[in-house]
């Protein structure tokens, strides 16, 4: 189990840095959410993947899962929800600006030096 989750973060972070490197605007934000989801599911296995536990601790149970895991990827999930919004946002108003979406743009016109012989 722990391999497949392991693979499974491993994949999502590959995959998400090769979107963010492309040159358009929306494959780039594609990468940051899933960069965020393979943040998300491992800081979710950081807490030990058990099964049927429950995530606080009583006197008649034989254990517990850790709740902190949990709580982490709860304000993850928001706080990603914000920065992808805010990158949609950006990546628009970059587009309406400069009528293009690509990422790296060039110059339109080249500059040239005055002190040229």
């Amino acid at each position: 189990m722990e391999l497949l989750v392991a693979s499974a973060v491993g994949i999502m972070t590959a995959a998400g840095v090769y979107l963010v490197l492309r040159a358009r605007t929306f494959p780039v934000v594609l990468g940051l959410a899933l960069m965020t989801y393979a943040v998300n599911v491992f800081l979710f296995a950081m807490g030990r993947l058990t099964v049927n536990l429950p995530p606080v601790l009583t006197a008649d149970a034989a254990g517990y899962t850790d709740p902190l895991p949990q709580a982490l990827v709860l304000t993850a999930i928001v706080i990603s929800f914000g920065m992808t919004a805010v990158v949609v946002v950006m990546a628009l108003r970059a587009y309406l600006e400069s009528d293009t979406d690509h990422v790296d743009l060039a110059p339109s016109e080249p500059v040239e030096k005055a002190d040229r012989p």
